[in-house]
């Protein structure tokens, strides 16, 4: 998802891949949306872990970008405005989601997630063995501890909940803003040897990492995209 720092050609085909994970759940999720499949994203097992696999590579990259930011010496300036627009395209998903699903919006979803958790990972983007083990931490009290407190709506975005909200896409900081940190870590080993380990990824196809180029405005636009065209081609 969103990045912050310069173009490295392995992270952005990392997050064009995720993102072609991202079309298929989505894909699916809209064919049972027009009733075509009976999927069950919810509690089936596959489905759960499909979207769990997608979620993490893409708060993990987050973290690899923060280090590329970091790296790049980037201005105050520049990062809150990229803050900034993340923001501005969460709550146009937030808007948009209540068009569509008054009583299942999207209050607090991938790209909320990346804004707040960036926020708090940018402070220790020079500590990866402290992100390594908050990050650790986030993930196992995310997945092993629940409190009903943390079930109130005004709770539920930190994480904790003993019942998963009614909302099309929840993406609470516990325990996903723990792969941010972690991705910070990983940043930093890929660093020592000049990001060579993902030179043969760097190689993928153009296509490929042009999506994880612009995967801020790809992720914008493809659902649109995808509800149209499906609606167009279930007319006929």
């Amino acid at each position: 998802m969103p990045g912050t720092g310069p173009r490295l050609g392995g992270v952005d085909a990392l997050r064009g891949a995720a993102l072609c994970l991202m079309f298929v759940y989505h894909f699916a999720f809209d064919l049972r949306f027009y009733r075509v499949i009976a999927a069950d994203f919810e509690h089936d097992p596959f489905w759960l872990g499909f979207r769990a696999v997608i979620v993490a590579s893409f708060m993990a990259l987050v973290g690899v970008s923060l280090v590329l930011a970091e790296r790049a010496s980037i201005t105050p300036a520049r990062f809150w405005r990229r803050i900034g627009v993340i923001a501005a395209c969460a709550l146009a998903a937030s808007a948009a989601s209540w068009v569509i699903f008054p009583r299942t919006f999207i209050y607090f979803g991938i790209l909320h997630a990346i804004g707040v958790a960036s926020v708090l990972a940018w402070p220790l983007v020079r500590r990866p063995m402290v992100a390594l083990v908050i990050g650790c931490a986030i993930i196992v009290a995310g997945f092993g501890w629940s409190h009903p407190v943390f079930d109130a709506r005004s709770l539920s975005w930190i994480g904790f909940v003993t019942v998963k909200p009614a909302t099309e896409d929840y993406v609470p900081l516990a325990p996903w803003a723990g792969f941010v940190f972690l991705g910070i870590a990983l940043g930093h080993r890929l660093a020592r040897d000049a990001f060579s380990a993902l030179a043969p990824i760097a190689a993928a196809p153009q296509w490929l990492r042009w999506l994880g180029r612009h995967s801020l405005a790809v992720y914008m636009v493809h659902q649109p995209i995808l509800l149209g065209a499906l609606w167009l081609a279930l007319r006929r």
